[in-house]
Order: C-alpha cells, then sequence, then structure tokens
C-alpha cells in the first residue's frame, strides 16, 4: 500500500517506526496539519494558533483554566494563593514535587525569570503581561522571593486580582527551566534563540525535535506529574487539505485538522473515520489597515459601514461553510461572559452603495484581501470577492502562507485581511485589550496594526480592566462591543465550531474555549 505520510527516511527514523507499516503505531499520536504558521516555540513569543495551541502540553503555568469549564481556574505550578501585602498583589505557593522535562525541581526563582524574560524579550505575546503595568524598567521590582517554593507577585496596574490571575493562564505566563536556559543563553537573548526549535517546560511532554514546515515531535516527559496516555505526539506538515483527508481515511494519520466543509462532509460517510466538533472561541473578521497610503477609503468609517452591508453572513456560514461556523458579529465570542448576541448586519447592497455614493467612494475602487492559503480563508475571500464586487467594489485575493501573514500583519504591510482571533485567557479584557486599545508607545494590539487611533475606546478598555463589580464590567463590555460592531475598521463575520477529523479508535479527544488544539495527554487509542 503507498503510505504518504513519511516522507523522508530520517524523519522515520526519528519516530521509530517503519513506513511500511499497516497502521501508526499503537503509542503514537499522528496528527496531519500545515505548520506553515509555526514562527516559535518558545511562550514568551509564539502566537500562532499551532505552536501556541500545543504549549499546554509543553508548558505549565502557575494557575490554568478547566477544561472542563475554562472560565474556572484551577492550580497548576501553584498548589495554591491568596493575597499578597498590598491590594495590588498574590502570594503563591508551588507544588514541592514538580520538576522539568530535564529534572530540575520547579522553583520561585524560575517563575521570577520566566515572567521577567517575557517582558524584556518584548516579543509579540508580551502585551499580554504589560496589562499588569509591567516594563522591563520596573518588572525585576514587582517579585519577593520567599523561599524556594513560595513568591509574591505585585503589579502596578489598577486590575484587581481576578483578571491578574486570569493573565498568569495565559501561554505567555509559562514558566521554563531557567537553569536549562541559561545553558543556551547568547547574549541578551534569555534563550530565545534556543527555545524557538526546543523546550523547557514541565508538562506532559517534550519537544524531542522540530524540524521546520516538516514535523514537530513531541514525547512523554517522565517527569510529569501526571503521565500522558500516549509515549508521543507528531505534527506532521500536510500543506494541502486534500491530503490531509487522504492521510486520515487511509489510516496514516490518527488525526487531520483544518479540512474544508466537504472534506468534512465527506468524510462523515467514511469507514473508520469521524468528525468531532468542538467549542471554539475563535473569531473571524475582516480587518482593514486604515493607514494604507495606496487606498485612502479603507480609512475611512463609511467604507467600515459599507462593508458590513457587504457579507453574505448567512450564505458563508450556512452554504459555503456548512455549518462549520456561525454568525457571530462581535469581538467577545459566544461562551465569554457579557458576548454580546446581536447580528445587526445582513447582505444589503442597495444599502452598501448608498453609503459609499454618499462618502464620495467611487465605484471601481480596489484593494488587495490577504488570507492565508488555507481553509476556510480560500473559500471565504471568493465568497467576499463576489459580494463586493455587487457594489463595484474590487477585493484582489493574496493567499500567502500563515506565517507570512501574520509578519504582514504585525508589520502593517497589508490592505485587508481575513483572518481569526483568539483568546489569551478567559476573560472579556483579552480580546477588548486588542480590538479596543492603542495608546501612543503603548504594545501592539491589534487596534495598532489596523492603524486605529481609539484615546477614547482604549481609556474605556482600562476602565473595565479595572472594575471588580461584576454588573458594572458586563455592562462595560456591552458598550465596548456595541461600539466596535457599529464602527470599526472590523467586520466580525463569524465563529467557528472546531472540526477535527479523527481516526475511530481514538478517545479522550477534547478541546475547548481556551485552546485552539486537542489536550493530547489526554488522548489514547484502543485497540
Amino acid at each position: 500500500m503507498f503510505r504518504l505520510l513519511p516522507v523522508t527516511a530520517a524523519l522515520a527514523a526519528l519516530i521509530g517506526f517503519s513506513p511500511a507499516q499497516a497502521a501508526t503505531p499503537p503509542d503514537t499520536l499522528i496528527v496531519a496539519i500545515s505548520l506553515d504558521g509555526v514562527i516559535s516555540l518558545d511562550p514568551a513569543e509564539s502566537f500562532e494558533t499551532v505552536s501556541t495551541g500545543s504549549l499546554v502540553d509543553i508548558y505549565q503555568g502557575l494557575v490554568a483554566s478547566d477544561r472542563q469549564d475554562p472560565r474556572k481556574l484551577v492550580p497548576a505550578l501553584a498548589t495554591g494563593w491568596q493575597p499578597g501585602e498590598s491590594e495590588h498583589s498574590l502570594l503563591f505557593t508551588l507544588n514541592p514535587q514538580a520538576r522539568f522535562a530535564g529534572g530540575n525541581p520547579v522553583t520561585a526563582d524560575d517563575v521570577i525569570a520566566s515572567l521577567s524574560r517575557v517582558v524584556k524579550l518584548n516579543k509579540t505575546p508580551a502585551f499580554i503581561l504589560s496589562e499588569f503595568g509591567w516594563t522591563p524598567q520596573n518588572i525585576d521590582a514587582q517579585f519577593t522571593r520567599r523561599g524556594d517554593h513560595q513568591l509574591e507577585i505585585r503589579w502596578t496596574s489598577p486590575i484587581g486580582r481576578d483578571l491578574a490571575l486570569r493573565l498568569l493562564s495565559a501561554p505567555v505566563a509559562s514558566i521554563v527551566d531557567s537553569k536549562l536556559l541559561a545553558q543556551h543563553t547568547q547574549g541578551d537573548d534569555f534563550g530565545n534563540g534556543w527555545l524557538r526549535t526546543h523546550s523547557a517546560g514541565s508538562a506532559a511532554y517534550r519537544v524531542r525535535n522540530y524540524i521546520p514546515h516538516e514535523a514537530l515531535i513531541l514525547e512523554a516527559n517522565p517527569q510529569a506529574v501526571t503521565a500522558p496516555k500516549l509515549k508521543r505526539v507528531i505534527l506532521k506538515n500536510v500543506a494541502d487539505p486534500g491530503t490531509r483527508r487522504l492521510l486520515l481515511e487511509q489510516g496514516d494519520a490518527d488525526v487531520a485538522y483544518d479540512l474544508g466543509a466537504d472534506q468534512f462532509a465527506a468524510l462523515a460517510h467514511q469507514p473508520g473515520v469521524r468528525v468531532a466538533g468542538f467549542p471554539s472561541g475563535l473569531i473571524y473578521y475582516l480587518g482593514f489597515n486604515t493607514q494604507d497610503p495606496q487606498q485612502p477609503a479603507l480609512g475611512k468609517p463609511a467604507f467600515w459601514q459599507a462593508a458590513r452591508w457587504l457579507v453574505d453572513y448567512d450564505g458563508i456560514a450556512n452554504q459555503l461553510l456548512k455549518g462549520q461556523f456561525q454568525v457571530h458579529q462581535a469581538f467577545l465570542p459566544q461562551g465569554f461572559d457579557g458576548a454580546l448576541e446581536s447580528k445587526p448586519f445582513h447582505l444589503d447592497v442597495a444599502k452598501a452603495k448608498a453609503i459609499l455614493a454618499g462618502a464620495g467612494i467611487k465605484p471601481g475602487t480596489q484593494f488587495d484581501l490577504t488570507i492565508v492559503n488555507q481553509p476556510p480563508y480560500t473559500d471565504v475571500a471568493q465568497a467576499l470577492q463576489a459580494s463586493f464586487a455587487k457594489a463595484d467594489i474590487m477585493l484582489n485575493i493574496k493567499p500567502v502562507p500563515e506565517a507570512e501573514l501574520w509578519g504582514k500583519m504585525r508589520s502593517r504591510n497589508f490592505q485587508s485581511i481575513f483572518i481569526y482571533w483568539g483568546p489569551d485567557y478567559i476573560d472579556p479584557n483579552t480580546n477588548a485589550s486588542t480590538f479596543a486599545y492603542n495608546v501612543p508607545d503603548g504594545p501592539k494590539t491589534l487596534a495598532w496594526r489596523v492603524g486605529w487611533q481609539i484615546p477614547s475606546l482604549s481609556e474605556q478598555t482600562r476602565t473595565a480592566a479595572a472594575a471588580s463589580d461584576a454588573a458594572q464590567r458586563h455592562a462595560l463590555y456591552t458598550q465596548l462591543q456595541t461600539e466596535i460592531q457599529q464602527n470599526s475598521p472590523y467586520v466580525v463575520t463569524l465563529q467557528g465550531q472546531r472540526q477535527v477529523g479523527l481516526r475511530s479508535n481514538i478517545e479522550g479527544a477534547t478541546q475547548n474555549l481556551g485552546n485552539s488544539m486537542l489536550f493530547y495527554d489526554a488522548v489514547s487509542k484502543k485497540g
């Protein structure tokens, strides 16, 4: 039988099985997925779906979202916490039994070093910890070591302890083995160069090998407090969704991600496989670069308003994507406290034309739409191109690998994008602080990426983050969502249900709003 998966003898040797086997090994999970979006495996830098979604199986933080109810927090490396000496501080007690994969014990020094390096490196996800008011200049003063397994953490921003704990549940707050990292530090990189392709964590798995654009190989961590059910997990780069489906059907892969709607529908009728659906916190939006010098129309509120009436929301969600996604038009995903459920917009070409004409935006206006060259983006982009054309607005679709799209976004090198945003922790502030926050010399949020100057909304966002009363916070986030829903350079269109193709013998496959990939440590195989 022709085996598509093991493309090189070196890879087959690394993962320890022969390409001629009739099925994947019983102790190994093979995941067919595109790895083109992986930029780094360092939790201080990783901010892409596949890499960040895998961090939960490699690293632990002080606290974590509960897997059954991600709105709740549970202990991870910290066995407990209590108020510190000030209103803006917490005292954490660490699990004295916890060890990193290399054998070093997890100590307060590792926590301090891990959180400090995020702030000092100042990579993409550092804005999450900047919510504490931490800067490279003040971060060293924010910790007090009380012993090997106890420390106090302080912050300067006016946020409450509950939000502080939520921030510490984000992947960027993962704790790394500082002793191991010190051995691999070059200059002032805090070990970032090495950690991009290696791991230094304490969770169920560790990185055995990462071959960019080919495979990410995870092996069981012998020091894990709770051992995973399988010896290894291999994420195999398969760029073509049709090939991913074929690998799953013939048994060369156990899991297949990011198939097209028609492919998922076809799998439902194939023996030996099944399609599982999981809740997802990913929301999908059309965003405009308001500072693009070549197309000034993209910076006009009238253009943003017209665009809202040029999306066939129902057609895309229900006909094109066959129920994989639901129509959603607010920046907080369903499942979050205070998520706005209203859907005021629908396809109305006549209304859009009237708005464009009233603003002097001429027929024939063109702009580029940059998308990931994978489902569902290619299908959605074509649908957008068709509906915008009805109002004489021309979209030039520019498909690129996912990593290239992130690079363009983060350097403001785009005219428009259709992409997702996922929550970093389960609190409304996670999305508000990027959709509705942009201040001078502040973090490079999504609002910054589209060049949207919003001093008033930014102030409202900080007010909501500082509020301690639940009803007050709910009201403030409702107001923020409503304002951005009605007038912003984002057109929020969909919320995903994460569908995954699985072989029938796979058990324990779960994921939730707080994680965009399977919890691999819970997966097993029967038979």
